[in-house]
């Protein structure tokens, strides 16, 4: 598997999500998989409202995926190997989808990758947050690699 930097956007507070959300989908081709990968608090769920446009949208870690229209949002961090993601029966969700964002997918990307359309261009969204100082706000790394050769 090979990965190819894209983009970087360095100390984004949540205010400038929407600029993010804005880029990437000028970044991507569509339909696009897009795994979103850091740690506990990161914000990836944070990410996708912004994306989508919907603060109501909730954080599909029990339920494991949520439509959200051409977007579909996945979290993976219970899913434990091959089988899980076989039986989440993926190409039901998949039909007129512009976006799938998987939370913790990384590890499963081979995977994932046998379960949808070869038409997908598959990317990573790696977060890291960055120190908060006393003067400033919690701020966030983004770095979008394009991954090919899989």
């Amino acid at each position: 598997m090979r990965e190819k930097q894209e983009r970087v956007w360095k100390k984004v507070f949540e205010s400038d999500l929407s600029y993010i959300a804005y880029e990437l989908k000028e970044s991507t081709e569509k339909p696009a998989l897009i795994i979103l990968e850091g740690p506990l608090g990161a914000g990836k769920t944070t990410f996708v409202k912004s994306f989508v446009e919907d603060e109501d949208a909730i954080s599909p870690t029990y339920s494991v995926i949520n439509d959200l229209g051409t977007v579909l949002h996945a979290d993976f961090y219970r899913v434990k190997n091959r089988e899980e993601i076989i039986q989440l029966e993926l190409e039901l969700y998949m039909d007129a989808k512009d976006y799938f964002f998987v939370e913790w997918g990384r590890q499963h990307l081979n995977s994932l990758l046998k379960e949808i359309s070869e038409d997908y261009s598959v990317y990573l969204m790696e977060i890291s947050i960055n120190e908060q100082t006393a003067d400033s706000a919690e701020s966030r790394n983004y770095t979008l690699y394009s991954i090919s050769e899989y």
